[in-house]
């Protein structure tokens, strides 16, 4: 017996009706078990219609009606309301600077129009289970960003050793993608409590941002010994546009 595949609910976002209806009927041909739903238009139309709708995953057009970068509105606007929410990027195209505003918005996945819809089931799949869809020239982009990033100087470089257990926990979950809502629920706590251990371990680190947090991670893992000096490493908390 085959075992039985999951329905996902999936959300359209686009400029256009026609292609909207065309990305949606390709999407409910075969066996891919989705439920399809479509948000058409402007940037403004469809924020104030997002709060209707809690899909699984999001598939968001970078271009929407009132400009061609007006999706990452949407992205930003998605996170805010359904953190849950995992989303794609519709591209036409691949450019660098498009790439890397779609992931440092909060993307888990690009997708281009001219790929096919079996490919675009597998890209929803994929994202929905956590992992990242993304090519090697997609990644090429983000690792060539990261080695123009200007030096970061951690000013309690020592800090981890003051870390409580459950303070120890709070950091691998961010340092997995997780969000505060989603470590509240994997740690049985509310997320005002996660809000006071951040602060506490923000405060402890000498760092002040999430991004900063996952880099001290990977260049202080746990268990490590204080370095002699603060430590400097090539990274800062935006990515450049």
């Amino acid at each position: 017996m085959s075992p039985t595949v999951e329905r996902l609910s999936v959300l359209i976002v686009n400029a256009d009706k026609m292609g909207s209806e065309l990305l949606a009927s390709a999407l409910r041909r075969g066996r891919s078990h989705f439920d399809v739903a479509a948000l058409v238009g402007d940037s403004d139309d469809i924020s104030r219609q997002l709060t209707k709708c809690k899909p699984q995953v999001a598939l968001i057009s970078v271009e929407l009606g009132d400009g061609p970068r007006a999706g990452f509105e949407i992205l930003l606007k998605l996170r805010e309301i359904h953190p849950h929410v995992r989303a794609v990027m519709l591209l036409d195209h691949c450019q660098p600077g498009l790439v890397i505003d779609a992931f440092q918005k909060g993307a888990r996945g690009l997708f281009y129009r001219s790929h096919s819809p079996k490919a675009l089931s597998k890209c929803i799949r994929a994202v929905h289970q956590g992992q990242i869809w993304a090519g090697n020239e997609e990644v090429g982009y983000l690792v060539d960003a990261l080695s123009q990033l200007n030096p970061l100087r951690f000013s309690s470089a020592d800090g981890r050793h003051l870390l409580t257990q459950r303070e120890e926990d709070v950091v691998r979950l961010v340092a997995e993608g997780l969000k505060n809502r989603e470590i509240a629920e994997s740690l049985h706590v509310t997320n005002h409590a996660i809000r006071n251990y951040l602060y506490h371990i923000f405060d402890k680190l000498g760092i002040s941002t999430r991004v900063e947090l996952v880099l001290y991670n990977s260049t202080h893992p746990a268990g490590s010994k204080p370095a002699p000096e603060a430590s400097v490493v090539k990274a800062r908390a935006r990515l450049p546009a």
